[in-house]
C-alpha cells in the first residue's frame, strides 16, 4: 500500500486526539465531498470515527483492527491479543492448518502487519494444495469435433439441417482444472498481494497465482461468489476449505464501500471484524465441549413478538436472534450473546442490556440470559444484574456478564491432554451456565 503523508497507531477501542498525539495536532480532513462521504461511511459502519476538533483530529477505534487510508492519513488499529495467541485462535476459529509461517513475534513487531498474518496463511495453504495437486472436475462442453467424443448432439445437427463439414456437434466432459474453486484461488491470491504490507508476501502471492492462472478462467470476487463456493464444497474438496475461509475474510474486510458505490470501488485498506472473530471462536468451542447439547448460531426466537392484527397494517413481526441458543432435545437450556467489548473496564451499553433482558424474560423455565465478553483484566469475574418487577419487587429475570480470557482459551484449545479435555468441558459448561456434572458453579 502507498504510504500516506502521516500515520497513527492505536489499539482496538482506543481514542487518540491532538492532546496526546503530535501527529493529529493541527491536522484536519479534506473538505471534498468524497472525504466527507468516507468519514460518514466509516462512522456508520463502526469501523472508525474521525472528528475534527479545534486543535486537530480525534480518532476513535471500535472492534475492527487493521489499517485504512483516508486522504493523506494512514490509521493502523492493533488487536490487544498478542501475536502468538491471535494466530492460534485464528487457526482454531476458522479451521486453518498448522503450516509453517513467518515468525509470529517478528511479524507483530510491524504495526501494519496484521493483514499479513492471513496472507501468509493463505500462501501456505495454497502451497499445500499445489503439492497435493489442484482439484480437477468433469466440466460439460458443447463443441464441434473432428474426432467425436462423448455424445453426439443430434438436436444441434437437426437444427443445422445436417452437416457439410468434417466435424460433429458433441457434448463431452473433459476433466479440467478450470473450476470455480481454482478461479477463486487465483483471485484470492491477487487480492492478498494487493493487501499485504510485506514485500516478500506480495511476491509469493503473485508467484503462486502465476502457477495457476493460465489454467483457469478469470473470477471477480464478491460475496455472492463466495457463497456459491461454500455450496460447492464437499468432502472431495475439503482441503480447499481453509483457503476459501481466508479469502472470504479478505473479501469481507477490504476497506469500506461508500454508499452507492460498487464492491470493487472501496476505500484502500483492510479492517478485520474482531466481533465476528470472537463469535466464531466461541461457536466452535461450545459445539465441541458441550456433549449432549445442540448449539445453534443466531437462532430465531419465534413467536416472542408480533404485531396485533387489529391495530397495525400487515407486516413482518420483529424477530430476536441471540448469537447462541443451547438446546437439549427440543428444550432451550441457555441463551447466550457474544460482544467484543471489555465490559469489565467499560460499562454495558443500555441497548445491549435491554436486548439481554428481552432474551431473559423470553425463557420461562429459566429466565436468564448471558453476555460473553473478552477481557485481559486479571481480576475480572462474572457479574449479574437482577431484573425486578417494579410494582411487587419480585425478581423476574437475570442477566449474566461472563468474562472470557482469550489467552486462557487459546491455551485450553491447544491442550490435547486428558486434563485439558476435562478443563475445556468444565469451562464450556461454566460459560453456558449448564448444571451438568463436572461443570464449575
Amino acid at each position: 500500500m502507498i504510504e500516506a503523508a502521516y500515520s497513527i497507531t492505536l489499539s482496538e477501542w482506543e481514542t487518540r486526539g491532538p492532546a496526546g498525539c503530535d501527529e493529529l495536532t493541527g491536522r484536519f480532513l479534506d473538505e471534498t465531498d468524497a472525504s466527507q462521504g468516507v468519514v460518514a461511511a466509516l462512522a456508520k459502519s463502526r469501523l472508525l470515527e474521525l472528528t475534527e476538533l479545534r486543535s486537530g483530529l480525534n480518532v476513535k477505534a471500535f472492534s475492527h483492527v487493521g489499517r485504512i487510508r483516508i486522504g493523506d492519513l494512514n490509521v493502523t488499529v492493533l488487536p490487544k491479543l498478542r501475536g502468538s495467541s491471535m494466530l492460534g485462535l485464528l487457526r482454531y476459529a476458522y479451521g486453518f492448518r498448522r503450516l509453517n509461517l513467518i515468525s509470529d513475534t517478528s511479524h507483530f513487531s510491524d504495526p501494519c502487519g496484521f493483514e499479513d498474518l492471513l496472507v501468509a496463511q493463505l500462501n501456505a495453504e495454497v502451497q499445500e494444495l499445489l503439492s497435493r495437486g489442484l482439484q480437477r472436475s468433469y466440466i460439460a462442453q458443447n463443441e464441434p469435433l473432428g474426432s467425436p467424443r462423448g455424445r453426439i448432439d443430434f438436436q444441434q445437427l437437426a437444427r443445422q439441417g445436417g452437416t457439410v463439414t468434417a466435424t460433429l456437434a458433441c457434448r463431452h466432459y473433459p476433466r479440467t482444472e478450470d473450476t470455480l474453486l481454482n478461479g477463486v484461488l487465483v483471485a484470492g491470491l491477487m487480492l492478498a498481494a494487493s493487501l499485504a504490507s510485506n514485500v516478500e508476501l506480495r511476491r509469493e502471492s503473485r508467484r503462486l497465482a502465476a502457477l495457476i492462472e493460465e489454467q483457469v478462467s478469470h473470477v471477480t470476487l464478491n460475496i455472492a461468489i463466495m457463497n456459491q463456493v461454500d455450496r460447492q464444497l464437499t468432502r472431495l474438496t475439503k482441503s480447499y476449505q481453509p483457503a476459501m475461509s481466508i479469502i472470504r475474510l479478505l473479501v469481507e474486510s477490504q476497506g469500506v464501500a461508500l454508499e452507492g458505490e460498487s464492491i470493487t470501488n472501496r476505500l484502500p485498506g483492510f479492517m478485520f471484524d474482531m466481533n465476528a472473530f470472537f463469535q466464531a471462536i466461541l461457536s466452535r468451542f461450545l459445539r465441541e465441549n458441550l456433549p449432549g447439547y445442540n448449539v445453534i448460531d443466531e437462532h430465531s426466537l419465534k413467536g416472542m413478538m408480533r404485531y396485533n392484527p387489529n391495530f397495525s397494517p400487515p407486516r413482518r413481526s420483529p424477530m430476536q436472534r441471540p448469537d447462541y441458543v443451547i438446546k437439549q432435545g427440543g428444550k432451550i437450556c441457555s441463551i447466550l450473546d457474544a460482544k467484543y467489548r471489555d465490559i469489565w473496564e467499560k460499562d454495558l451499553p443500555r441497548h445491549m442490556l435491554y436486548q439481554l433482558v428481552v432474551y431473559a424474560v423470553s425463557h420461562r423455565d429459566q429466565p436468564c440470559s448471558t453476555i460473553l465478553y473478552p477481557t485481559f483484566h486479571p481480576g475480572a469475574r462474572e457479574t449479574r444484574i437482577d431484573v425486578m418487577d417494579a410494582v411487587y419487587g419480585k425478581t423476574i429475570g437475570q442477566v449474566r456478564m461472563c468474562p472470557v480470557n482469550l489467552e486462557r482459551l487459546e491455551a485450553l484449545v491447544n491442550d490435547s491432554t486428558v486434563q485439558g479435555n476435562r478443563e475445556r468441558r468444565e469451562y464450556a459448561f461454566r460459560l453456558a451456565q449448564l448444571g451438568e456434572s463436572g461443570a464449575i458453579d
